[in-house]
């Protein structure tokens, strides 16, 4: 009886372990997005994330929102310092995400002011 208790909770901390490791390393797509970047910010109660928005056309449905780790200080001081500015975005996507990483599934991993 021991045995099979201590063997299923080796299993089930392997399976949660493993499917943590599968949503944070494991990315479903990664690309690019142009656009105005209208708003970024350091929001949250229980876990402070930074999330932004970028525009990407005239209406409401062509916006693109994103979040960034909080490792990614560089991303962040160029998002801060390119507010308002017509920005290139490289993200990756997950296929989830949890509550003290972001809001969104989308995660820039890049900044770059296109080049006129």
């Amino acid at each position: 009886m021991k045995k099979i208790i201590i063997s299923s909770f080796l299993i089930l901390t392997l399976i949660i372990a493993g499917y943590f490791a599968f949503v944070y390393y494991v990315t479903y797509s990664e690309g690019y997005r142009a656009g105005e970047l209208i708003k970024f910010s350091h929001k949250g109660i229980a876990f402070k994330t930074w999330e932004g928005e970028l525009s990407q056309g005239v209406s409401e449905a062509q916006r693109f929102e994103f979040s960034v780790e909080s490792k990614e200080k560089q991303v962040i001081e160029d998002l801060k310092d390119l507010q308002g500015k017509m920005v290139k975005l490289t993200y990756k996507e997950r296929f989830a995400t949890f509550p003290w990483m972001g809001d969104t599934k989308y995660y820039v991993i890049l900044v770059e002011e296109p080049k006129e």
